[in-house]
């Protein structure tokens, strides 16, 4: 997941060469000795590609301001949500250091770890300032995790 605009200009440059590669792979194929070979470099370069190319897409989608609403699978995806709240809302980890009154390198150490090492009350203190709110429905799996 893409969370500020370096990783964005990063992930844009990489695609851009990702591309380059497939065109320069694709060229080869007719001359390649081993053509099966080839074709699997062909096909691993398109898959990385796509990749990148629907990372950029989510992240251009959040920053548009289009996407309100978010999902979450369990509770540690709750992360995934605060960045992308904080995307959605066009604020910087800067603004939201700000907002939080705290230094933003250690917005930027939450995000990196997916706010592992972060207390309940901090989570509660993101969500807030965002004005993300989050709601969770706890269902009883067949038997505890052990």
């Amino acid at each position: 997941m893409i969370t500020n605009d370096v990783q964005y200009r990063n992930t844009s440059t990489l695609l851009a060469q990702f591309r380059t590669a497939v065109e320069n792979l694709e060229a080869g194929l007719a001359d390649a000795a081993d053509k099966k070979l080839h074709q699997l470099q062909v096909d691993a370069a398109r898959a990385q590609a796509g990749d990148l190319e629907a990372e950029i897409a989510e992240y251009e989608q959040l920053r548009s301001g289009a996407t309100t609403s978010f999902t979450a699978d369990s509770l540690a995806d709750v992360s995934k949500l605060l960045i992308q709240g904080r995307i959605a809302r066009a604020w910087s980890q800067r603004r939201l250091a700000e907002e939080l009154g705290i230094a933003e390198q250690q917005i930027q150490r939450y995000e990196a770890n997916g706010y592992a090492t972060t207390s309940l009350t901090r989570l509660c203190e993101v969500a807030a300032a965002l004005g993300l709110q989050i709601s969770e429905t706890a269902h009883l799996s067949a038997s505890p995790a052990t």
